[in-house]
């Protein structure tokens, strides 16, 4: 093995070890916690959670032993499941990302209305939808053999090893990534925009109301104006950064690998092996950041984790007091004796 290839096989297993983790909280917060499993957002963030461990347990340790071996890791059966599960598992993510952009977009758009539109029963609709949308891919491509190891991502994906079938499989491809990526791109974009403006719309009501009463108040100690004015800039920035964190990890992961398998399937671009597996690490990273991005990071998730080390830690400490008081009994009937 080289060194980037040692380098890569490593960032593949932080990859997968942090993904493991962080994805297992999110599920735990979501078992311990009524008031998540209550929350139509819930059930958007489990189905994206566990298409983010599956992919953890079953494509990643491939691409692993692929980029190790160099070769297709197991049999064909293995390699065509693990395929399977690749496009059917990322195109899944995607809809997920774009049905959680949805639902913000109509509690921050239609706060009033928002219960009555997003109920658990839209919700089932919409993975429905989102679960047919995305096997619909996976299934065309088995059937038609159009899945395998791809020593440029040394990964088990969509990969077509007949000539003859050139054209049909660069007409799939474009259609599966319009589908996939360009259309969660395109919902994401549109649907956290309107929440930006009617962010930033709220924010400049709040801006006037706080000046104000800045105004009013003659006698306000210069400390306490300049933290009003600095929550009123944190204000403005917060929704800006959190909207450019969804949109951008969400570019910044997908879209280099999608450019590499579009980019592919043109003659007459060479594509470097290992910009290939960097692209697929890239799309890897995602189901790392999502756990962070749309969970962990949330307050009620990190007051969910914190009750639950709580929970934890006190009934180690019953634990350990129940036996060091069993222990002192027994060293009192010891003296007796």
């Amino acid at each position: 093995m080289s060194i980037w290839e040692v380098i890569l096989a490593f960032v593949v297993v932080v990859l997968m070890l942090v993904a493991l983790l962080a994805n297992v909280l999110v599920l735990m917060c979501f078992l311990y916690s009524a008031d998540i499993r209550k929350q139509v957002p819930g059930l958007f963030i489990l189905n994206l959670t566990f298409c983010n461990l599956l992919m953890t347990v079953s494509n990643m340790p491939l691409t692993l032993a692929g980029i190790i071996y160099k070769s297709q890791p197991g049999g064909d059966q293995v390699c065509h499941i693990v395929g399977f599960l690749e496009t059917f598992l990322t195109t899944n993510s995607m809809l997920s990302m774009a049905a959680l952009s949805i639902d913000r977009w109509i509690a921050v758009v239609f706060p009033l209305s928002y219960h009555s539109k997003m109920r658990y029963r839209d919700a089932a609709l919409i993975l429905s939808y989102t679960w047919l949308h995305s096997v619909s891919f996976p299934i065309v491509a088995a059937s038609l053999s159009w899945v395998g190891f791809h020593h440029l991502y040394a990964s088990c994906t969509l990969y077509n090893k007949r000539p003859e079938d050139r054209t049909q499989f660069v007409i799939f491809t474009g259609v599966f990534h319009t589908l996939s990526f360009l259309l969660s791109l395109i919902v994401l974009c549109f649907t956290y925009l309107k929440v930006l403006k009617v962010a930033r719309f709220h924010c400049k009501r709040i801006d006037v109301i706080t000046m104000q009463t800045l105004v009013l108040l003659v006698d306000i100690h210069p400390s306490v104006r300049e933290r009003c004015l600095e929550e009123q800039k944190r204000r403005r920035q917060r929704a800006t950064k959190k909207i450019s964190t969804f949109i951008g990890t969400f570019i910044l992961c997908f879209a280099p690998y999608v450019i590499t398998r579009l980019v592919e399937l043109s003659s007459v671009v060479h594509i470097n092996a290992h910009w290939g597996i960097i692209s697929k690490c890239l799309a890897y990273s995602k189901v790392v950041s999502d756990p962070f991005v749309y969970s962990l990071l949330r307050h009620q998730y990190r007051k969910t984790w914190k009750d639950i080390i709580n929970k934890i830690l006190k009934r180690s400490s019953i634990n350990s007091s129940a036996l060091t008081s069993e222990s002192h009994n027994q060293n009192i009937l010891q003296l007796n004796e």
